[in-house]
């Protein structure tokens, strides 16, 4: 009796040394590579000691499961290779403001899956070990990276300027590194808009001043529109000088400049500096308005026909 009881003391320990790193989740497989099989399972469910989350994954606990649960659940109902994903990646990574209600879990591609419900699943054919890590907060669970897991998100899930915003935002809140992009880009490939995403980055990094002279340029040739006096300097309200991206006199004499942000104005002191600088300089005469590195890269007809409606007009053919 007294070893009998030790045997099943010890496989009890065995899986619930198991369920407690999992969060309480542990799958069939597991139980059966530990000795334990369906009709045990059956008995525990029974008894109302467990409960089933999925014909495959088993919760030793009663109740509904948490988020960090589910998340486990979806790996496990997925199977080895598998890993959190997507917003749900970023979640983990402390991404604020991009939540979505379902957890995202990649596995490989061509795998057949029954649905879990709160849990979406997507197949892949990059190799998902290469770019998981595993989460400390979640005892290992297996997550992606958060620039690939960005920047995948960024390129497939999103329109572009949401896709933008998404990026901006990994960046502003230290999420991820430049860095770290700029090498997840590479390692993507093929990565549907990586192009716009290096131009991305380099906002970023605070270089707009050097892309938007190309890119004015650029939207001012498609639009037939005169090229602009550039960094023009100007006494503000105050007294200090300060110096204007794009400025452009109608053929009435009004003045007009155009200011290009960064990435980096979306930063809450730096929003409030740009509206500061754009007051002062808006009382000493010229018409100020804003754009991003963005609207000028994917909608530039937008930011033209802007400047053609306050008298910055076409040259004659």
């Amino acid at each position: 009796m007294i070893g009998g009881m030790f045997i099943v003391r010890s496989k009890d320990a065995a899986w619930r040394a198991l369920a407690a790193q999992q969060l309480d989740l542990v799958a069939r497989r597991q139980l059966n590579e530990l000795g334990y099989d369906r009709f045990y399972v059956a008995a525990q469910v029974r008894a109302g000691r467990w409960r089933l989350v999925a014909d495959v994954v088993v919760a030793t606990v009663t109740g509904a499961l948490s988020r960090d649960q589910l998340m486990w659940a979806g790996v496990l109902h997925a199977g080895p290779g598998s890993a959190v994903a997507g917003r749900s990646a970023l979640e983990l990574a402390d991404l604020s403001g991009w939540r979505e209600d379902d957890v995202h879990v990649s596995l490989a591609k061509s795998h057949d899956l029954e649905p879990l419900p709160g849990v979406s699943f997507r197949q892949t054919r990059r190799p998902i070990d290469t770019f998981v890590t595993r989460s400390t907060r979640l005892r290992g669970l297996p997550v992606w990276k958060p620039a690939p897991a960005a920047l995948l998100v960024a390129g497939y899930d999103l329109e572009p300027r949401p896709a933008f915003g998404l990026l901006a935002a990994t960046v502003q809140q230290q999420v991820v590194a430049i860095t770290d992009l700029e090498r997840a880009i590479k390692r993507l490939q093929p990565l549907r808009r990586a192009k716009a995403f290096r131009g991305y980055l380099v906002d970023f990094a605070g270089g707009v001043e050097s892309t938007a002279e190309r890119d004015v340029a650029t939207m001012c040739r498609r639009a037939r529109l005169p090229l602009p006096q550039r960094q023009t300097r100007r006494k503000d309200a105050s007294g200090r000088w300060r110096y204007t991206d794009c400025e452009w006199v109608t053929s009435l004499g009004r003045v007009v400049a155009l200011e290009v942000d960064g990435a980096f104005h979306l930063d809450a002191d730096t929003w409030i500096d740009d509206m500061q600088r754009e007051r002062d300089i808006v009382t000493t005469g010229p018409t100020v308005i804003r754009c991003s590195g963005y609207d000028l890269r994917e909608t530039p007809d937008a930011v033209a026909r802007s400047l053609q409606l306050l008298g910055v007009l076409p040259l004659a053919a």
